[in-house]
């Protein structure tokens, strides 16, 4: 288990910090569910929360993470196409969006979906997860290939 699970959540304002150093989860509440946010294939996509990878006065990795139960495996609804034409629009229009909100920046944005629940960092095989990296420049994502 990474040190920082380890240690207690803690809310300031609407905003969440975990005790280490190097990681803390923003603003989403710890558990799947919230407002739908628009996407251009239409599905279904919910932010499941945002975890950064630095100190808070640092940059670094900060991933977005979406509940998107339309990639399903078993009953896919929408394709990986699709599902990439919508991380990149998230990247666009809310992560950096609430990067500013939140005052904060990044080297790197991580968006990622998952059909169902997966606890970060853990391994989840009947899980279906997308993942698309983006360098924030200008105002807007450049994709980054892994």
């Amino acid at each position: 288990m990474p040190e920082w699970r380890t240690h207690k959540m803690i809310r300031v304002g609407g905003v969440h910090l975990f005790g280490a150093a190097f990681a803390a989860c923003i603003g989403a509440s710890a558990a799947f569910g919230g407002a739908k946010i628009d996407v251009p294939s239409g599905q279904a996509v919910t932010l499941a929360d945002i975890i950064r990878d630095a100190p808070l006065d640092a940059e670094g990795v900060v991933r977005f993470r979406f509940l998107a139960p339309a990639i399903a495996r078993a009953n896919p609804q929408v394709s990986p196409r699709q599902a990439s034409a919508d991380m990149a629009h998230l990247c666009a229009t809310y992560a950096l969006p609430k990067l500013d909100e939140l005052g904060l920046s990044a080297s790197q944005i991580v968006i990622s979906m998952s059909d169902q629940p997966v606890i970060f960092g853990e391994f989840a095989p009947n899980a279906t997860q997308f993942f698309e990296a983006f360098t924030p420049k200008n105002n807007t994502c450049e994709w980054d290939p892994f």
